[in-house]
């Protein structure tokens, strides 16, 4: 008898972590991400694995994002020796996304004990570094999409990587199993990408399942189409352009951050930009958007082609206005720019990277905008201020909120409440289904819709559940 255990982005959309145990593939994570919210060395030093990860045979990875994958260096130090299974452009953006999120942490961590050394408390110890990053790549073994990959060695577990849209290299995982004389199939759906988005292909349409595991992060809503996005974001660029403003955008450096390029540089070629100075600043974006451009390949072909048409071979080159800003130095210089500047910074969700400091320089001002371009999980600064946070905490000072909040939900790299029922009714076959990466409000009207419109009884986990199939 085979089981799945949700240990993380169970009724919540963060720490993606599911255990597959089976006598035909032993003992297999499916993903092994980090909790977002709250202080990040705390936040870090409270992920304690609920299993030994010694005795893991093998890590499944759907995608870069560290709420996927940043605890693997973590993984690697408690022992996991085996390999790390995902695609290769998923190999490639975790390099970055790891070697990025550690040199955080230590800086982060630095500054904590620098603080507690001054009040006499005790140092804190780091939970990991630079070489359990290091020992996590190594252990990345790329398999294409469509390609069968012998899980234990043998023909009793196979696993198919299948393009799931949501970001570059992002996956489907189907796992086969071969127990008891019997052939059992697990999907994992990873996130699943909307059908309309710019840049990804369409979620790949799997028809057999015996057990689905499917997120859920909008299951209470749909998006706005995209046409209809790109509009409105044009519209609250000219309103903030009007008021003599900036725009500054939390991006997520893989996905959304390539997404909003693209969008600016389709109303920079419309003339419908105005005059805006776009900074892209983010080292870890910039690298990202570079990766992006090495696998156009893999991106969907209607769009590469609205590239080709401009005479472009890169994201960067598509929008002219665009100015990059790896250093500190270059960063700071931003904030002397009174207005005409849209500022694309991470972190998405704003638990760290500069767009915070950004924040400290223009979020009290009125004729300022903040353009929300993704998911804003529970804990986090972003989910504040999408709330209606009046005031806001930054770097031990308190700052008023008086710049427009606008969100797009359009531009979501998660596919919406319609496109999640479509898709799960695309199986041919009646596969227990699990509802996970999504916060249990969500998951319920989720649910509700799958039964009345599927005849689906779909279950939602806790976290430490097992489930036999």
């Amino acid at each position: 008898m085979a089981s799945i255990t949700s240990y993380g982005a169970a009724r919540e959309v963060t720490g993606s972590c599911h255990l597959l145990e089976s006598l035909a593939c032993g003992r297999v994570l499916l993903d092994c991400g980090m909790h977002q919210g709250g202080d990040a060395v705390d936040r870090l030093h409270d992920e304690d694995f609920a299993f030994d990860p010694a005795s893991i045979d093998a890590v499944i990875l759907s995608h870069a994002h560290l709420d996927h994958s940043g605890l693997l260096p973590r993984l690697c130090q408690g022992g996991f020796s085996g390999p790390i299974l995902c695609t290769p452009a998923t190999a490639e953006l975790l390099r970055i996304m790891l070697h990025d999120a550690v040199g955080l942490y230590l800086r982060d961590l630095e500054h904590k004990n620098r603080r507690n050394a001054r009040r006499g408390r005790p140092l804190v110890e780091a939970s990991y570094g630079i070489d359990d990053v290091e020992t996590a790549l190594s252990a990345c073994v790329g398999i294409e999409y469509g390609k069968p990959y012998a899980l234990s060695g043998s023909d009793t577990a196979t696993l198919c990587f299948h393009d799931a849209g949501h970001i570059l290299g992002s996956a489907i995982c189907e796992v086969v199993l071969q127990e008891d004389g019997q052939q059992k199939r697990l999907v994992f759906s990873g996130d699943l990408g909307k059908t309309d988005s710019v840049l990804m292909r369409e979620p790949a349409q799997l028809k057999e399942a015996d057990i689905l595991l499917m997120e859920s992060t909008y299951g209470d809503r749909d998006h706005r189409p995209e046409g209809d996005t790109v509009t409105e974001l044009r519209d609250i660029l000219r309103e903030t352009w009007s008021r003599g403003g900036n725009v500054m955008i939390p991006a997520f450096a893989v996905g959304r951050t390539q997404e909003v390029l693209f969008h600016l540089g389709t109303l920079h070629h419309r003339g419908e930009l105005d005059n805006w100075r776009v900074f892209l600043d983010s080292p870890m974006a910039i690298s990202v958007t570079q990766v992006y451009d090495h696998w156009l390949k893999l991106l969907d072909t209607e769009d590469i082609r609205a590239l080709d048409d401009q005479g472009k071979t890169s994201l960067e080159a598509f929008l002219p206005t665009l100015s990059l800003t790896p250093d500190t130095e270059q960063s700071m210089a931003i904030n002397r720019i009174q207005s005409g500047a849209i500022i694309i910074a991470g972190s998405g969700m704003c638990t760290g990277g500069r767009i915070r400091h950004h924040f400290k320089q223009g979020v009290w001002q009125a004729n300022n905008t903040i353009i929300f371009a993704g998911f804003q999980a529970q804990g986090t600064l972003g989910r504040l201020l999408v709330d209606g946070a009046s005031h806001i905490r930054l770097f031990g000072e308190e700052y008023i909120v008086k710049a427009r909040i606008a969100t797009l939900g359009g531009l979501s790299a998660h596919a919406g409440q319609q496109q999640l029922v479509d898709w799960r009714a695309g199986f041919s076959s009646d596969p227990v289904t699990l509802l996970i990466h999504g916060e249990e409000q969500a998951q319920k009207v989720l649910a509700k819709r799958l039964r009345e419109e599927l005849g689906c009884e779909a279950q939602i986990p806790e976290r430490g559940q097992s489930i036999e199939f």
